[in-house]
């Protein structure tokens, strides 16, 4: 136990702690694992020399969980954990969620609903003006202005509810340890206006005079248009070499972005995955069963932060950003080592990856001093022209990985971008993923077959997945290999309507892809794609893009998707009679409903007369 950062005042003092520095608020169960953002932040916090507490999944119903330590020296940090609170909470139906991966024994309703704000509110009611300062998803994707899907209205900056004095935004190690060092040495926080990543308030008359300004709080709520065009200004200024300060009036106070801090070096991130985590749930957890969200990553290895795919429905964009960066070869080699000492090690490494498992540096050699291109997408709808695929590196670290003694097996499970990989003439890597680091299937994200879907997905067209899909099978088979492919889909992502939901079954139906599990668009904050869910706009053309928002819609889609089901047969019928599709009802081989089963039925129940395409015809019979 004593490898873990304390959880009560008993394991302070058991260190020799009268007092903390620091009270990291977090509403996760605590996880010591480089997975874990609140791990991260807690032990750059510790190898900087400060003193934390922990406190996991407060009763937030009174002040007392909120005051096991007694007053903080410096301050208090609050997350709501790895995921944003709601969607830990609520499914993209807006329905309650049974078990919380995040919680001791999978059970919900450990955290409240808007964790951040929540906790926050009671540690002002605890001890008043005290430093606090959040961070996390649920902080980062909230910090300007922004639509909210459960709410179904515009909520302003999650500064302004939570009541705290910085949002740290992005993966927050410089900032944290910047601002941590400035309260050590007496400075007052409200004067903290000048730390990259990081947001703050002050009154509009003290508003900096550069950077770029969003449309208020009050605009946003007013005009769906004014709301795209500030999404588009957040979107376009999140890169740390060209981004400017940003600006979002709220009343009469001012919210002020500082430009996002630049990403760890290989050396910095080097540092941090080497520092002392327990690489468990905390042993309090044992008892009810441990925590579930770590059995995927446990034993998993993160090379790389950032993502130049840029999808819009992703938030990665707005967070960690799309400049990426990777550890040392060494540094990856060594956890892999440490990771076979581990007691329950089996030899299985679960993933090496990241937010792209197969991206190990920047997309092309100018990113490096002029930043990403705003307003454009290495790899969508085609990839750019100055776009370097090289899979060498990451390839040679692997190769050294299943050398390592105790080491059966090198699995890469998170996602890999096939659009990169199509593009590196040298195919070494794609016959070893397959040959290798493959476990029966891989998972791949193409999402959708709609070019019109897929563009405002800000993903490549079908066609590259279709050539990855082909050369996959053929070099399994000359492996002697078995292996499948499981794509991810979503249904009803802006742009997506009855007739592309129709055009996506069809695909999947001739291919003989049969998905199991189907994603509906879940519009989450701080995304391109939420922007076009809320107003109906694309922010980058301001043209106006269809969504489906009723639940009826929403269910024919998702149907069509699992359109071999015997259970959708009758919602599936209905799409394609509004869709007017009579050619995929009936016996034909692309047929999505079999016309034999109509016959049961009455004509009235169709309202048609004519032959469809594959039967007959299944009209009124004519009066002798």
């Amino acid at each position: 136990m004593n490898n873990f950062l304390p959880l009560n005042k008993n394991d302070a003092l058991r260190r020799g702690w009268d007092e903390v520095d620091f009270v990291y608020v977090i509403g996760d169960a605590y996880v010591d694992h480089p997975s874990f953002g609140p791990a991260i932040i807690s032990r750059v916090l510790e190898h900087n020399g400060f003193t934390v507490g922990m406190i996991s999944q407060p009763d937030w119903h009174s002040t007392d969980d909120f005051m096991i330590y007694g007053k903080p020296r410096l301050g208090f940090f609050v997350s709501s954990g790895n995921i944003d609170s709601m969607v830990a909470h609520y499914t993209a139906a807006k329905k309650k969620r049974s078990n919380d991966a995040y919680t001791p024994g999978g059970k919900a309703g450990a955290r409240p609903d808007r964790a951040t704000i929540v906790y926050c509110n009671r540690i002002r009611e605890a001890y008043g003006d005290i430093p606090i300062i959040i961070g996390g998803l649920e902080a980062s994707l909230r910090r300007f202005a922004h639509y909210d899907y459960w709410d179904d209205k515009i909520r302003r900056s999650i500064i302004f509810d939570s009541q705290a004095d910085l949002i740290s935004y992005g993966m927050g190690e410089k900032q944290t340890v910047e601002i941590a060092e400035r309260l050590r040495n007496g400075e007052n926080i409200k004067g903290m206006r000048d730390i990259r990543g990081t947001c703050y308030v002050c009154d509009v008359t003290e508003t900096p005079l550069t950077g770029a300004e969003c449309p208020s709080y009050e605009n946003v709520v007013a005009s769906k248009k004014e709301y795209a065009i500030s999404c588009r200004i957040q979107q376009d200024e999140q890169d740390h070499i060209r981004g400017k300060l940003i600006k979002q009036r709220h009343g009469n106070k001012m919210l002020v972005q500082n430009p996002p801090m630049p990403p760890l070096t290989t050396a910095e991130l080097d540092e941090i995955y080497s520092l002392p985590y327990a690489r468990n749930y905390h042993p309090s957890y044992e008892e009810f069963g441990g925590v579930p969200g770590i059995e995927e990553v446990k034993f998993s290895i993160t090379h790389n932060r950032g993502c130049f795919g840029g999808c819009n429905f992703c938030s990665i964009a707005l967070h960690q950003g799309r400049y990426v960066t990777s550890r040392s070869k060494e540094s990856v080699l060594k956890e892999a080592e440490l990771l076979t000492k581990l007691p329950d090690f089996k030899g299985y490494i679960h993933d090496v990856g990241g937010p792209t498992a197969n991206f190990r540096t920047t997309s092309c050699e100018k990113q490096k001093t002029a930043g990403l291109c705003k307003g454009k997408k290495c790899l969508a709808p085609k990839v750019c022209p100055a776009l370097v695929s090289d899979h060498s590196e990451y390839l040679d670290i692997l190769r050294n990985m299943r050398k390592i003694p105790g080491i059966k097996k090198v699995f890469i499970r998170s996602g890999i971008r096939y659009d990169y990989m199509l593009r590196d003439e040298n195919e070494s890597f794609f016959k070893e993923l397959i040959r290798y680091h493959v476990s029966g299937q891989l998972k791949v994200a193409p999402e959708h077959c709609s070019a019109i879907v897929l563009e405002k997905m800000g993903k490549p067209y079908i066609e590259d997945y279709v050539r990855f899909s082909k050369r996959y099978f053929e070099l399994s088979k000359s492996a002697g290999k078995e292996q499948y492919l499981v794509p991810y889909l979503m249904s009803s992502h802006p742009g997506s309507g009855l007739n592309e939901a129709i055009e996506l079954a069809v695909f999947l139906k001739k291919r003989g892809i049969r998905p199991e599990q189907v994603q509906d668009f879940y519009p989450t904050p701080g995304t391109i794609s939420t922007c076009m869910f809320y107003t109906g706009l694309d922010p980058y053309t301001m043209k106006e893009v269809y969504v489906a928002k009723t639940p009826k819609e929403k269910a024919m889609q998702r149907a069509l998707l699992q359109y071999y089901n015997p259970a959708n047969k009758d919602i599936i019928l209905e799409a394609l009679k509004i869709c007017g599709r009579y050619d995929l009802i009936g016996t034909g081989e692309k047929c999505l409903v079999n016309a034999l089963e109509m016959r049961k039925k009455s004509a009235n129940n169709y309202g048609d007369r004519r032959n469809f395409k594959g039967g007959k015809s299944y009209g009124k019979k004519k009066k002798k």
